[in-house]
């Protein structure tokens, strides 16, 4: 390494004089010469924004941007501070207007705006300073608001700033009070428009200003409709009331007028919004706590509602925290999550599955979780000032250690519905497992050549379209079938013997299954949420096999495995049923084939009709058919019968229902569908 003194240029530094103490600090006196880059900048430079200015040249510091959504944030901040008035239990009706001219107004019936003259301002009204200041209000102190989700006095004063008009209007000790604003200025002083009966609270009717949303920025009273409704099933004590020009819903489903008041809460809007969804288990799980503390570990109070969704529909959670809501959750949401979790990893160490638990994450148990929470606190902590994601530490043990003491309980009084919920969660957690390893086999295989099972006789047309997959049993019905093809078109792959039940068999299982993953390897589509339409290799994927009840038997456990791993190939319309015959007929120079026993008869009469000598013979299986029969009843395009596998919309709850009562891993379903069918078995045994 370099001596110090070479790295600040050697002995010709070091011959440098050492200035005088006096000599610099004279110097320092001396002005800097002003280089061309610093030309015009200097003191006169530095603006000083006044009172709501800020807002006006940087609105998204304030309410995230000039969008739809940042239009309808300002709706947000009025009626929050309405909501406050409610949840602090001064008012319990608040009225929502959208007039015909786009101006809105929300009401209610608390305590009223301060309207005295206010201690540090006394010129002024705290009404006016309320309207017209950043960070003045109410919220500051507990005494005034337990818990409050308004801005802490940025709210209005912004949504002032932003609106083209804004009037504001309160009822206070039977005294009628209204002031005027135009972009955060005041246009008129407090007014006293004289007495009133059977009237307090406030009154904010604004409209927002076009030189900032654009000449075209109008409330979309769908959207505040919704708004309105999800904040009086937050809280339960409170009267909304909807009204709307006529003009500005008609032809939509929104009505003109409309009242909300929801006692159940968080229930109500769940049960609401999965109305006709597939669910795992049937029961809602809620609850409410009026005063977290009692055993909860924090200052506050929650209310949840939680319910699984089935059918591979992905959940949601919506939550709020002092009615403000947290699109981007935050920690009372991580509260609920590890709730459910510990919770549901206990229930499985009670009934003794623990060991099928053990890879069970969050991410399993919320993935198809449809959830409500709503949380009060005080001074909550968020990330960004339009409260997108809360911060609050103390929130996450508040929910935690609250819902997890009620989830054990709904656990443990619901046997029936906990084991549907474990059984369901575990399967999430093989499926992810599952998908990691056919990432990491991709991300293994991703530069080399595709590889094809050694028993696929592929075909030679490049694309998808016109191509065909024929799934047989055996490698004797192979042999058959890789005769009686067109090569161009067709491919063949012969499985041995039955493969596995998906549906009763673990993740493992699948994995180290070789006949399936033979399978998705030759169709090329991933499998689950990894199945990739457009790497679909073959036009139809055709199950072809014994027409006997073995053959059925196989066929029903392709299915299965197609409708568990792979529903959208199914969706698609790709999976067929090919209808060999079982008998073969022959009489003179006519020959025919049947597909079963009643078709036999059928033909019987009708092309032989009625003939005694007919020669019927009975295939034992694909593989004792000549290459040349097999095509021309079987694989022939243009005589053969293909039935197209389909799962109905209106039948999938039943067809679920279905497949796991006869497929699942539970004996004593099938044993009872067997019971309920009991004197058809009899029928067939005296035939």
């Amino acid at each position: 390494m370099a001596d110090s003194d070479d790295l600040f240029g050697g002995d010709a530094a070091r011959r440098t004089p050492e200035p005088e103490p006096q000599a610099k600090a004279k110097a320092s006196r001396v002005p800097s010469p002003v280089t061309p880059g610093e030309a015009g900048y200097d003191a006169s430079s530095i603006e000083v924004l006044e009172g709501l200015e800020p807002v006006r040249r940087r609105p998204g510091m304030y309410i995230g941007g000039t969008d739809e959504k940042a239009l309808h944030h300002l709706f947000a901040e009025v009626v929050d501070n309405a909501m406050d008035e409610a949840v602090a239990g001064h008012a319990n009706v608040i009225t929502v207007e959208l007039d015909a001219e786009g101006r809105l107004s929300v009401t209610d019936n608390g305590r009223g705006i301060p309207v005295d003259p206010h201690p540090k301002f006394p010129d002024k009204s705290a009404l006016e300073v309320i309207m017209t200041t950043l960070h003045a209000g109410g919220k500051f102190d507990s005494k005034v608001y337990e818990t409050s989700g308004g801005l802490h006095g940025v709210g209005v004063s912004v949504v002032n700033a932003l609106s083209d008009l804004l009037e504001v209007e309160v009822a206070r000790g039977q005294q009628l009070y209204r002031q005027v604003f135009s972009r955060g200025v005041p246009m008129t002083g407090l007014e006293t428009l004289g007495r009133v009966q059977n009237r307090r609270g406030t009154k904010v009717r604004f409209k927002p200003d076009p030189q900032i949303f654009g000449e075209s920025a109008r409330f979309q009273p769908a959207r505040l409709f919704r708004m309105a409704r999800s904040k009086a099933y937050l809280f339960g004590g409170v009267e909304i009331r909807w009204n709307c020009d006529p003009s500005l819903v008609a032809g939509s489903d929104v009505p003109a007028e409309a009242v909300f008041r929801f006692p159940g809460g968080l229930r109500d809007y769940l049960a609401r919004e999965i109305e006709g969804r597939n669910l795992v288990a049937d029961q809602i799980f809620s609850g409410k706590i009026d005063k977290a503390g009692n055993g909860t570990g924090g200052h506050g109070s929650l209310e949840w509602a939680v319910i699984w969704l089935g059918g591979g529909e992905d959940g949601f959670v919506n939550s709020y925290c002092n009615t403000i809501p947290t699109p981007e959750g935050g920690t009372h949401e991580q509260g609920l999550r590890v709730a459910l979790l510990r919770g549901l990893r206990d229930h499985a160490e009670r009934v003794g599955q623990a060991k099928r638990a053990a890879n069970v994450t969050g991410d399993d148990v919320m993935v198809s979780a449809a959830g409500m929470l709503s949380v009060f606190i005080r001074e909550p902590e968020f990330q960004g000032q339009t409260k997108d994601k809360l911060a609050t530490l103390e929130a996450s043990r508040i929910v935690e250690n609250a819902v997890r003491d009620a989830f054990d309980h709904w656990l443990a009084a619901s046997p029936s519905q906990a084991a549907k919920l474990l059984d369901w969660v575990i399967e999430r957690a093989d499926e992810r497992l599952r998908r990691r390893a056919e990432k990491d086999v991709q991300r293994k295989t991703a530069v080399r050549k595709l590889r094809l099972p050694g028993k696929l006789a592929d075909c030679s047309n490049a694309g998808m379209a016109g191509s065909e997959l024929f799934i047989v049993e055996g490698d004797s019905a192979g042999g058959s079938a890789k005769q009686a093809r067109d090569r161009a078109s067709q491919a063949i792959l012969p499985l041995r013997g039955k493969i596995l039940n998906v549906a009763n068999a673990t993740r493992d299982k699948l994995a180290a299954n070789q006949q399936l993953q033979d399978l998705m390897q030759a169709l090329g589509c991933g499998a689950g949420v990894q199945f990739r339409q457009e790497d679909l290799r073959y036009e139809r994927v055709i199950i072809m096999t014994d027409a006997d009840v073995d053959g059925a038997h196989i066929a029903s456990l392709l299915i299965t495995y197609f409708y568990r791993q792979m529903p959208k190939l199914i969706d698609g319309g790709h999976l067929f049923l090919a209808v060999p015959p079982l008998y073969r007929l022959s009489h003179g120079g006519k020959t025919v084939y049947a597909r079963d026993d009643a078709h036999k008869d059928e033909l019987m009469k009708t092309a032989f009709k009625g003939k005694s000598n007919v020669e019927i013979g009975r295939f034992k299986g694909l593989g004792e058919m000549m290459p040349a029969q097999l095509k021309e009843t079987t694989m022939d395009p243009k005589k053969r019968t293909l039935l197209r596998v389909e799962v109905e919309s209106e039948d999938r709850l039943d067809t679920a229902a279905t497949v796991e009562r006869l497929m699942g891993n539970k004996p004593e379903a099938r044993f009872s569908f067997i019971q309920e069918r009991a004197e058809f078995a009899k029928e067939l045994v005296d035939l």
